[in-house]
């Protein structure tokens, strides 16, 4: 039987002061003043719309992302989050994450945003090398990154991410491995290093650049994982990597198949109904005109269907290290987790994966062969 998860809050914010060439996300290169207010008032009235999903619960987390959120004043943050405790309510020790960029045009003062509600920021670093920087189309420099990691350090965050991005253009291993050293010398206590792969709907992915060749992405993944351990940083995810008690709450509830309201353009949600025993995605209005202009901002609602919950749960749960308890499934899909045996005996046979009495865990060998993992479960 399905029982209520943890509800989380996404919330998206679509302009960004340009778009970047790797960059599929639903986002939109600033054109002239953002209508600041009118889409925190879209946003809220959107949250009231959702109302019927919380089912009693208060926010386990809240992620702000975009595009860039750090282009809207702090204040408009604030709005934001004062609406959504005083519709929801939060939990006591809530976590409450935006995403900043570091070009010294996006953002306002970072202790603006942590007096604002804000608890954690994930600072979209990329690279520290000028080169790459300008290949991947930021507008920031190696020292602004610097000075936005250390403006996060004073302003007492509980938290704050850096993210990098390996196998860039042309990049050799020592300038991969330049890339951790030198974040890790900001001390955050979060890092995100995941490679950079060609999307479709992007500029990389009709003028693609000369990426590494296999063997180098390896060797570069391979001691870059050893590096990062050695300085402290546990992989708790396929691209995160934490100082002990610091992995991020929100996205931990996204691969533990939690729920999460989306709000904003184009914002996914993901919501368990007890009541109904159903399983629902949801989808914003993704154009910020046609979801401003709204009065409905729902696009698309779906149901996950039974036959499709155990792949769409170890979807997500196949990105985690942590062991997978059997009940976990149970309770966030509503099925046995019998059904998974015949498939995770196969998993086990290749060496991708073990079976305890009351859960399983990806071995090392399993957390690099995913999408043959998942094939086990697709029949």
């Amino acid at each position: 039987m399905l029982t209520l998860p943890p509800l989380s809050l996404y919330i998206h914010i679509p302009w960004c002061v340009q778009k970047c060439p790797y960059c599929d996300f639903n986002s939109h290169g600033q054109n002239g003043e953002l209508p600041q207010q009118a889409y925190v008032d879209a946003l809220l009235e959107d949250l009231r719309q959702d109302a019927d999903y919380v089912q009693g619960r208060k926010l386990h987390s809240i992620f702000i992302g975009g595009g860039t959120p750090s282009l809207f004043d702090a204040k408009q943050i604030q709005a934001i989050l004062e609406g959504a405790k005083a519709q929801i309510g939060f939990e006591g020790d809530i976590e409450i994450t935006m995403e900043a960029n570091p070009g010294t045009l996006e953002h306002d003062d970072f202790a603006a945003y942590r007096a604002a509600g804000v608890t954690r920021l994930s600072i979209g670093v990329q690279s520290f090398s000028s080169d790459k920087l300008n290949l991947l189309g930021r507008i920031h420099d190696k020292s602004e990154a610097e000075i936005a990691a250390a403006k996060a350090q004073a302003a007492n965050y509980n938290s704050f991410n850096l993210d990098l991005m390996h196998g860039l253009p042309n990049q050799s291993f020592e300038e991969a491995m330049a890339d951790i050293e030198t974040a890790a010398g900001l001390a955050p206590p979060h890092l995100s290093w995941y490679q950079l792969t060609i999307e479709p709907n992007t500029l990389f992915h009709s003028k693609p650049p000369q990426l590494p060749d296999d063997e180098a992405l390896w060797h570069i993944y391979e001691q870059g994982q050893q590096r990062l351990a050695k300085l402290g940083y546990q992989q708790y995810e396929i691209s995160a990597y934490a100082k002990p008690g610091y992995q991020c709450q929100h996205n931990l509830n996204y691969w533990q198949f939690g729920d999460y309201i989306g709000i904003g353009c184009g914002a996914h949600g993901k919501i368990t109904l007890t009541e109904s025993q159903q399983i629902m995605r949801t989808v914003k209005i993704k154009h910020p005109k046609g979801y401003l202009a709204a009065e409905q901002y729902l696009f698309e609602k779906t149901e996950v269907l039974e036959e499709d919950r155990p792949l769409e749960y170890l979807m997500n749960r196949f990105r985690l290290m942590s062991p997978i308890p059997k009940t976990e499934f149970e309770v966030r899909t509503g099925l046995s987790a019998d059904i998974l045996t015949l498939g995770m005996e196969k998993a086990a046979d290749r060496g991708l994966i073990t079976i305890a009495e009351e859960h399983w865990q990806l071995t090392p060998k399993g957390t690099m062969f995913v999408n043959e993992l998942l094939s086990y479960f697709c029949d």
